[in-house]
């Protein structure tokens, strides 16, 4: 399916911020950007009330549930009324699903997904403070308190506030290829990529003095993937122990340094066979696995497609 159409699904209260992250990626016009022009769609049960949000906000919505029934991606962004929606709400998120839409929450909003029935049997997450009350609520879905967002089928279920627009790039990325993600990310000046697997809690998200940050080890290691890079060769980049450094690596990205890495190998990867007419074998040396066996084994494992078939489905036009 071809995601040409969004429809935002708002209930009263409405959490300001996830659907304010909902309407940046898909409902500014960056056409002249080179992305796509989504169909955005505003929709509620009862369209033109007054929906309040967060800090005394008051919002309207101009477009009732039926705006939904063709609408390529379904989103529900985070609300309180989510762990309560309505019959026709629930229906909506349903049908969906039914019909081979995507449907996507962020936070809380993944509690409608449950009351409507869809993540029976699925790998979900929302923010890591509401995940035992989803699981208990939802005793068939799989939910995994520590990921950024998971996606099961048709159905992107992503933790709170900032990992919503991680999911939202991620779908961006799966149907539209990573250049049209960058370009939306770089407008918006954040990270084009955080795999779904990284960890919501990170010990610390923010580095108390910029010179103890290891963003210049990350920049460094990301201007170099085609070198092997050992925790006790970083370690020694950033005058550290490799206990230290490996300790401090896990808490600043949420991830090993030998994932991190790998995951920015199979990204760049990405890049190149949607870019280029490389073949397998040198993109493989490029990105730093050094074999076309290599390369293959780790984009599987995090695609789920091998490197030529993603090629087929994703490479860019000239």
């Amino acid at each position: 399916m071809a995601l040409r159409t969004v429809a935002v699904v708002l209930q009263d209260p409405v959490a300001v911020f996830e659907f304010g992250v909902l309407t940046e990626v898909f409902g500014i016009d960056r056409s002249d950007d080179g992305v796509p022009a989504f169909d955005f769609r505003v929709c509620t049960e009862n369209p033109g009330m007054p929906l309040r949000g967060d800090g005394g906000v008051t919002l309207t919505a101009p477009l009732g549930l039926g705006a939904t029934t063709d609408a390529d991606l379904v989103a529900i962004p985070a609300s309180d009324a989510a762990y309560t929606p309505s019959e026709a709400v629930k229906q909506v998120v349903r049908d969906a699903v039914d019909r081979g839409a995507y449907v996507l929450s962020v936070c809380s909003g993944a509690f409608t997904l449950g009351a409507a029935g869809v993540l029976d049997g699925r790998e979900v997450t929302t923010h890591w403070r509401h995940s035992d009350e989803l699981a208990a609520a939802y005793p068939l879905a799989k939910v995994n308190p520590d990921v950024l967002y998971a996606h099961d089928g048709t159905v992107i279920t992503s933790a709170g506030t900032a990992a919503g627009l991680d999911a939202c790039l991620h779908l961006v990325r799966a149907e539209h290829g990573g250049a049209v993600a960058n370009r939306i990310a770089r407008r918006m000046v954040v990270s084009p990529h955080r795999d779904g697997g990284q960890r919501q809690f990170i010990d610390r998200p923010v580095p108390v003095t910029e010179s103890e940050s290891l963003s210049p080890i990350l920049e460094w290691m990301l201007e170099h993937l085609a070198q092997p890079h050992t925790v006790s060769d970083l370690a020694r980049r950033a005058s550290m122990s490799s206990r230290t450094f490996a300790r401090r690596f896990v808490a600043e990205t949420g991830t090993t340094p030998h994932q991190w890495v790998t995951d920015q190998r199979v990204l760049r990867a990405r890049e190149l066979l949607e870019e280029t007419d490389l073949s397998i074998e040198q993109i493989a040396g490029d990105v730093g696995f050094g074999s076309a066996a290599l390369l293959r084994h780790h984009f599987a494992q995090c695609t789920g497609l091998t490197p030529t078939v993603f090629r087929t489905r994703h490479r860019s036009p000239a």
